[in-house]
């Protein structure tokens, strides 16, 4: 049985591995409509490089950059902090040189932090898209 999902983002979607192939079929419309040689087989060989990169992009921003919070445990990308362990989410400052949870040196870009105080009164940084939104589910949880 799995445990309900309170907050989740993904880090990103796959649309832009279609970005590549869409690109590659405009410039073989073009290559097309124009005078002068055909190259369809470059066009698609374009298209499926651009569509690998943007993929591998893609799944590293999902295992990364992904947030997930259950009544249990908050995964922030490779991280996960049993919950039970946030001792605070309001009133939390961020001291310079605070730890950010999921490996990184810094909160991702596109992202707002949430310093949370453990149990153990170390402050760490969580983050999401919508830090708001994020602390709320927190607070609830945590005030519990």
């Amino acid at each position: 049985m799995s445990e309900p999902v309170l907050y989740a983002e993904r880090g990103s979607s796959w649309w832009p591995v279609l970005w590549g192939p869409a690109f590659a079929l405009l410039g073989a419309v073009v290559e097309v409509t124009t005078p002068g040689p055909r190259h369809g087989w470059v066009w698609l060989l374009v298209g499926g490089l651009l569509a690998i990169a943007a993929a591998v992009w893609v799944h590293g921003r999902r295992r990364l950059v992904s947030v997930r919070l259950t009544p249990a445990e908050l995964v922030q990308g490779r991280e996960e902090l049993r919950v039970e362990r946030i001792a605070a989410v309001t009133d939390v400052g961020a001291p310079v040189g605070a730890r950010v949870l999921g490996g990184s040196w810094a909160v991702p870009r596109g992202t707002g932090e949430v310093p949370l105080r453990l149990d153990d009164d170390e402050v760490v940084l969580a983050w999401a898209k919508d830090p708001a939104a994020l602390s709320r589910a927190l607070t609830r949880l945590v005030e519990e």
